[in-house]
């Protein structure tokens, strides 16, 4: 097939639909072909094809765990039940793009340079499985695999050889940018352009393979870049990975094509994105997350966004609700520059502080959680660390004392060498945009936690932990359809500080 014939864009429908407990969608769908049915069933037996993943790829991928019912994992319900259980009857379930919608891929580039094999690996296996047709990808995601695919051969690329460790090329992560303001709104989806980062078996640019990645860089640019016919390709970037285990990038990046800067627009701002930073894989569910998750933070509030990343939730808050102050926690060094390039584009009226700190939130969470009104978290799958659970659950006991981060005073008083070397680290990775810190009431305790779990079973332990320590009320959940055909759901829950009431009461008058 010529390169200028790849099927870049599939004419398959995207639809998009709403839904909550007790409703289902009404929009239409494709016909399924027969030929897609699971054996020895009909269309006719079939329960709701109405939103069915329709992946030839599907009996061998570990990507994907369910054909059917897309728009609503059995997952729903028992989290409908879990939060109907716990007093919130209102649970919402909001479901955006069924197909199309991966818009961030790492996949492992294995098999021989005549023949490469780009995708996932089967279920407990490190065997790849091959998938050119993904259909949660979007659509130029699989676009950017072909001209892959198509310079590795003509290059003579060798894919990794796991056993070996020999090899030229490992993995592959595809990322695609939407925001492109010269088109119109409605285009800009399924016009987007693929950053393609090359994870390379070699320490650095100068081993001896370096002639075949600049090679492989250089084709994906003249055949995809800006002055292709595709215009398919937004950079290409370079990640070198010797290492022997299962991690896939390494510690050294190269920006080797194309544009530097990677845009995105969510949650009503534009966001940076550097290849090393962690990134949604699925934007528009995103994006209606956080505009859900404003409707909780008041204007002008002090926000602490723990797990932060490149500070994305933390920076749309400043922006959107003019919070006074924000801090933005996270134990990845390398998410620094993106979180300093968006601040850079922020409007100038946005006056409140926006600071950006490299710390461990599970050392002395304590002192991020004082003097906030509302806390953000979006943990690991695993979910919240343990002693930052165990700050939650008893802050509404803690004499809280002046925050730890910059009192001399309390320096001092502190005997443990390895704090307050995490303390001068965390002030030495630390950014600062817009106004000095805020003064704050450093005895405040915050009113409002706001969890983000991607980690449903983790979710549910550290929701019972959180309320079993009556220091916490459930008031509001509401579940994402991040990753439809699994049975993976993104939940956004609300938590109010219970607060302790007074006595009130007047002492009776002793009789006489």
């Amino acid at each position: 097939m010529s390169l200028y014939t790849l099927p870049i864009r599939p004419t398959y429908p995207i639809i998009t639909c709403r839904v909550s407990p007790a409703t289902a969608p009404t929009v239409a769908s494709p016909p399924i072909p027969p030929s897609l049915l699971p054996p020895a069933t009909s269309a006719a037996t079939v329960p709701s094809l109405t939103c069915a993943l329709q992946c030839p790829h599907f009996e061998s991928c570990s990507g994907c765990t369910h054909e059917f019912n897309l728009h609503r994992p059995v997952i729903v319900d028992e989290a409908s039940n879990f939060f109907k259980g716990l007093g919130v009857s209102d649970f919402t379930f909001d479901s955006c793009r069924l197909w199309g919608w991966r818009c961030r891929a790492k996949l492992a580039v294995r098999g021989s340079s005549e023949n490469p094999l780009i995708g996932l690996y089967q279920e407990g296996t490190h065997n790849v499985v091959d998938i050119p047709q993904c259909k949660a990808h979007h659509p130029n995601i699989n676009a950017a695999v072909e001209l892959l695919r198509k310079g590795v051969r003509e290059l003579n690329i060798e894919p990794y050889d796991e056993d070996q460790g020999t090899g030229d090329l490992r993995y592959v992560q595809m990322a695609v940018t939407t925001h492109n303001t010269a088109l119109p709104a409605v285009e800009r989806y399924r016009n987007g352009r693929v950053q393609v980062a090359l994870v390379w078996n070699s320490r650095n640019e100068k081993s001896s393979n370096s002639d075949k990645l600049n090679a492989l860089a250089n084709f994906l640019w003249r055949n995809g870049g800006s002055r292709s016919k595709l215009h398919l390709v937004h950079s290409v970037w370079a990640n070198f990975q010797t290492s022997t285990n299962n991690i896939i990038f390494g510690n050294r990046w190269r920006h080797l094509l194309g544009e530097r800067d990677f845009w995105e627009h969510v949650g009503g701002i534009d966001i940076s994105l550097d290849p090393s930073s962690f990134g949604q894989a699925n934007t528009r569910a995103f994006d209606s997350l956080l505009r859900k998750l404003h409707k909780y933070v008041p204007f002008g509030a002090s926000v602490a966004d723990l797990y932060a990343g490149a500070g994305v939730i933390g920076v749309s808050l400043a922006a959107t609700k003019k919070c006074r102050s924000v801090k933005c926690i996270e134990i990845n060094k390398e998410s620094k520059p993106s979180f300093e390039k968006t601040v850079d584009r922020l409007p100038k009226s946005i006056e409140g502080s926006i600071s950006w700190h490299n710390a461990d939130t599970s050392i002395d969470p304590l002192s991020w959680l004082v003097g906030s009104d509302v806390i953000v978290v979006d943990p690991p799958r695993k979910g919240l660390d343990t002693t930052l659970i165990d700050a939650l659950r008893t802050i509404s006991s803690h004499k809280v004392k002046p925050s730890l981060k910059g009192s001399s005073s309390i320096i001092k008083e502190e005997k443990r060498p390895w704090v307050l070397r995490e303390r001068e680290r965390v002030k030495e990775f630390s950014v600062q945009v817009g106004r000095e810190t805020i003064s704050e009431d450093p005895q405040s305790l915050p009113e409002t936690l706001i969890y983000i779990s991607c980690g449903w079973e983790s979710f549910k332990e550290d929701c019972k932990s959180l309320l079993n320590s009556k220091s916490w009320q459930l008031e509001k959940a509401h579940g994402f359809n991040f990753f439809p055909g699994t049975q993976s759901i993104e939940v956004l829950a609300v938590f109010k500080r219970s607060l302790k009431k007074k006595k009130t009461g007047k002492k009776k008058k002793k009789q006489g």
